[in-house]
């Protein structure tokens, strides 16, 4: 599909390494910052407002955030030394930590979370670059039943976009349903009608024309641009680090669960944009990356950080992949970080206008899931793992409280996170099932 990697073409955005013109390039890296720039502030304010943060801190947290999730993309695009993994991932705040952050803030403090985020991170990087001692246990069957369980984990999310945030007043007002649905009709409507490559901008599309509908509704708040300053760097150490035994054991683990959705990720992306299995060394690269630039986030104040699923959806939907062209958009929000006013303007973006186009981006990644276990062939064993997995996981979690029975470490890492409970059943199915199921 794609023209010659060594000339310059619109074409080689199908290609891992083609060059693409700057101004082609931009839309389409664009596009994916407005994909995830949401979400990787709302784990923030979450996380500030368990713990009584200011606004001033807040704002601070939050324009670290966008640099490292910048710098995190680069290195997983551009490894450094064996620390990223060579595809286009784009890394983000994660969602994942969120829940035992509020716990730790609320008991600690915040220096607290950032001293267990320091020694997490670095754990889950070494863990990274030794995955070729345990990788193994990560059968493409277990890969693809966690891939299909992060789709149909953001579901939800996707679904509470559209109707404009839960936490908000009117959440599923007649304005959001209108947002959300001139936002879905239109990156639709654009990929049935728009010509080539055009084609792969339908949710930039989307998101433009539900923008404008939003201002003419009169729903757009540009109040938070009002004292946000024009340049402003990063902050280096902002909060003093503490060290509790008992808040690093707990993001230690949380830690290994957002290992186990990257590893998701990672194979997902390879099967769904470039069209083959995951190699050992993209794995172990993507691993050390969430590990050792988390561990570096925490230096600038910052959560966590890792491969962000909603952008696996949209390179799945698009088959965009070219390296070049999603550095664009980790430029931008190295520039964000830099400019605080770039990101208080993007962060303007309506909660419905933003998951009028995550909704099929999140059902994309289910279908990759799917077909990826139907790569790995429907045999009896690979039906119970998947089945079992999937019921476990799925279905325990939409009633946590049947893990009441447990420690709150256990609850805190599981109760809630479908995609920790699926893995860890699909592994111990994997281990104890006998190889050979079917009837002769």
């Amino acid at each position: 599909m794609s023209s010659n990697p060594g000339t310059a073409s619109v074409e080689n955005i199908y290609s891992l390494d083609g060059k693409v013109p700057l101004l082609k390039a931009i839309p389409f890296g664009l596009q994916h910052i407005l994909a995830m720039f949401v979400a990787n502030i709302a784990p923030i304010l979450i996380v500030a407002g368990a713990c009584g943060m200011d606004a001033k801190n807040t704002a601070m947290i939050i324009q670290s955030a966008m640099m490292i999730a910048g710098v995190g993309t680069l290195i997983q695009l551009f490894p450094v030394w064996r620390i990223g993994s060579r595809l286009p991932i784009v890394m983000g705040i994660s969602f994942t930590f969120v829940s035992i952050a509020c716990v730790i803030g609320a008991k600690y403090g915040y220096g607290a979370i950032m001293g267990a985020v320091l020694i997490g991170g670095i754990i889950e990087g070494i863990l990274g670059l030794l995955s070729k001692f345990w990788i193994k246990l990560v059968t493409p069957i277990v890969a693809a039943t966690v891939v299909t369980a992060i789709g149909f984990s953001l579901l939800e999310v996707g679904a509470d976009s559209f109707g404009g945030g839960s936490s908000n007043a009117d959440f599923g007002s007649a304005t959001n349903w209108i947002l959300g649905m001139v936002t879905l009709l239109s990156c639709i409507l654009f990929n049935i009608f728009a010509k080539s490559y055009f084609k792969q901008l339908s949710v930039l599309f989307g998101l433009v024309v539900g923008y404008i509908v939003a201002l003419c509704m009169g729903v757009v708040d540009f109040s938070d641009l009002q004292d946000t300053s024009v340049i402003a760097l990063p902050h280096l150490m902002p909060f003093r680090m503490e060290f509790h035994p008992e808040a690093i054991v707990a993001f230690v683990l949380i830690f290994l669960v957002s290992a186990t959705e990257t590893i998701g990720d990672t194979s997902a992306l390879a099967s769904s944009g470039l069209g083959r299995d995951v190699t050992e060394k993209e794995t172990a690269g993507s691993l050390a990356c969430d590990g050792f630039v988390s561990a570096l986030s925490s230096v600038f104040g910052c959560m966590p950080i890792t491969s962000f699923s909603q952008n696996v959806g949209l390179v799945a939907m698009t088959k965009v992949v070219n390296r070049f062209v999603i550095a664009t958009g980790a430029v931008i929000m190295i520039l964000a970080g830099i400019f605080p006013v770039v990101g208080a303007l993007l962060a303007t973006l309506p909660s419905a206008v933003l998951g009028g186009c995550t909704i099929m981006m999140f059902g994309t990644i289910v279908i990759s899931g799917l077909q990826m276990i139907g790569k790995c062939g429907f045999s009896q064993r690979n039906i119970t793992i998947s089945a079992l997995s999937l019921s476990i996981g799925l279905g325990f979690t939409q009633v946590p409280a049947i893990f009441d029975i447990f420690p709150n470490i256990i609850r805190s890492v599981f109760s809630e996170n479908c995609v920790a409970v699926v893995f860890l059943t699909a592994i111990i199915l994997n281990l104890v099932l006998p190889k050979t199921m079917d009837v002769e």
